[in-house]
Parts: structure tokens; sequence; C-alpha cells
């Protein structure tokens, strides 16, 4: 198995889109809408303005897209442990069931947080699954029990 590791483009979106709507049906989200032309706008119109950065991990040996990863740049207003006020919202992380447990997350998530460092992010938040809370505790994300949410 050879990995190599890419930047998200254009090109490679259905296929990002796919496996992100895969990732969310795995997660057991209630699949009511088509998702699709949403997904595809924020993706085209973030990419277009670097506010969504995405690193993938492709089997040299097929050419398949095997695992995804993404940060999402917001701004809030500045904060003693984030002058800039930028946070990456971790986000797409997803690995294909073949190639789990082969250090292909880490890898993505190593690419990622240095995309947020050089975009002088504060912090890095995820909102992550069951099965993702050892790969971040791992990395040294650690929980933060003030965040609620308001559904609208």
């Amino acid at each position: 198995m050879n990995i190599k590791y890419k930047k998200l483009t254009d090109k490679e979106i259905d296929i990002f889109i796919q496996m992100r709507i895969n990732q969310l049906r795995e997660e057991g989200a209630t699949e009511n809408i088509d998702l699709i032309p949403e997904l595809k706008n924020y993706y085209k119109n973030h990419m277009a303005d670097d506010t969504f950065i995405s690193w993938l991990a492709v089997d040299e040996d097929n050419g398949q897209i095997v695992g995804t990863s993404g940060i999402s740049i917001v701004e809030k207003p500045p904060y003693f442990s984030c002058p800039t006020g930028k946070i990456a919202l971790l986000s797409s992380m997803f690995t294909d069931k073949l190639y789990r447990r082969k250090g292909i997350a880490t890898a993505l998530l190593e690419k990622i947080v240095s995309e947020a460092k050089a975009r002088h992010c504060g912090a890095i938040q995820i909102t992550a699954s069951d099965t993702g809370v050892l790969l971040y505790s791992n990395f040294g994300f650690t929980k933060n029990s003030n965040f609620m949410q308001y559904i609208l």
C-alpha cells in the first residue's frame, strides 16, 4: 500500500462530497434532504476564498481517494488565548474502512493542523464522533465542557 497526500482541488470535489455523505451516514445522520448541491456550493465558494482547506489520502496503486480531512476558517472577536480571532473548525475526517488503523487519519490530521497554524488560527475545534475521540485525544485535543448548541 502506497499512500500519497495531496490538497483537494475542484477535480476531486464530487468524490470528496460522496465520501462526506458516506461519513455522515456512517455516523448515523438522518438523511432527509439532497445535501449534494449545498455541499458543492460550500466547498467551491470556500476553497476559492481559502476558508476551506482539505488534504486527501490517495492510494497510489489504484488512484482511489481513501481518506479526507478539512478545516473551515472562521473568525470571532479576538480573545486572550486567540488574539487573531481565527478558529479552524475540523470536519470531513474520514478514512475508507479498508484503510483504517494504518496511520492515514493521523497523517491527514498533521497536515490540516499545519494548515491551521500557517493561517494563524488560535485553536482547532471539532465535534468528534465516538470513533474519532481516540484519534483526537492521542493527538492532543482536549474536551471543552463549555460547548453548547442551539439548533435553528
